[in-house]
């Protein structure tokens, strides 16, 4: 790596989210540590988006794509960047100004550690919420809790570039969910480290965020279903995996029934008892 390359690339994918977009980028400008470059993709925002960021254009490095999805934006980040480790920032998130500092200091001091995450505060519609017990985040490895629900926030992330080459990039092909993919892909091998500190503040409730899409469980499903063919899984990750493969199946046929899609329905309880 050239002597001058940033030890940490940090990636913001965004579509259509200029009315969030300047708070993000300012929030990891507002760093204490600073040997970082920042990558913003445009994922084909027809918003004002790039008038927002006219005013860093000397300060990131813009990527501009037709809109592929969060996968392939964050993977053109991944593959552009020339720092050892990659952090993620959602355009409707923010960092607080330690959280790079004490993600950097923790993998100095774990060197063997792929990746960590940091505490978040939760905001929705303005006003901080506190999560359920359900969604208290633990430390190392936690896959059987992770298919359950996602475990892991990409804005909390940091990871060490390298870590990519042995489990792949983000699946362009889930159009959502494909975060909940990735942490299972990592998280059935390598451990992900929790610093017990709120360092981002995760903002909900807006129409365009992608949990909100409708039927998540579909892509949950083959995500699943992916992990279970991949050979990647021990015998008891195996057994879990299709535990909550065949609750999920079930649950999202009821729904299906219940909504009067009754091919779709069958479809997937054939899969629950294929398995």
């Amino acid at each position: 790596m050239p002597e001058n390359s940033p030890e940490i690339s940090v990636i913001i994918p965004s579509y259509n989210r200029g009315w969030a977009i300047k708070e993000a980028i300012d929030s990891v400008f507002a760093q204490r540590f600073d040997n970082f470059e920042l990558i913003v993709v445009n994922d084909g925002s027809t918003d004002n988006t790039v008038e927002e960021l006219s005013s860093f254009r000397n300060k990131i490095k813009l990527i501009e794509q037709n809109n592929c999805g969060v996968s392939a934006a964050r993977n053109k980040g991944i593959l552009c960047s020339a720092g050892n480790y990659i952090a993620f920032l959602d355009s409707d998130d923010l960092w607080l100004p330690g959280k790079l500092e004490a993600q950097f200091e923790f993998f100095n001091k774990n060197p063997g550690a792929l990746i960590c995450q940091t505490e978040e505060i939760w905001v929705r519609n303005g006003k901080r919420i506190n999560p359920g017990k359900r969604h208290k985040k633990v430390s190392g490895f936690f896959f059987e809790k992770s298919l359950e629900l996602c475990m892991v926030s990409p804005s909390a992330v940091m990871i060490k570039k390298n870590l990519f080459n042995m489990v792949g990039l983000f699946n362009e092909t889930l159009p959502a969910c494909e975060d909940y993919d990735m942490w299972l892909r990592i998280n059935c091998t390598y451990p992900i480290y929790l610093i017990d500190t709120p360092f981002v503040v995760k903002r909900g409730g807006h129409i365009d965020q992608l949990s909100r899409i409708h039927s998540l469980d579909k892509y949950r499903i083959r995500s699943i279903t992916n992990l279970i063919n991949s050979n990647m899984l021990t015998w008891d990750q195996q057994k879990a995996a299709i535990k909550i493969l065949k609750e999920k199946c079930r649950v999202y046929a009821k729904g299906c029934r219940k909504r009067g899609r009754m091919n779709e329905a069958e479809e997937y309880i054939r899969l629950s008892e294929s398995v």
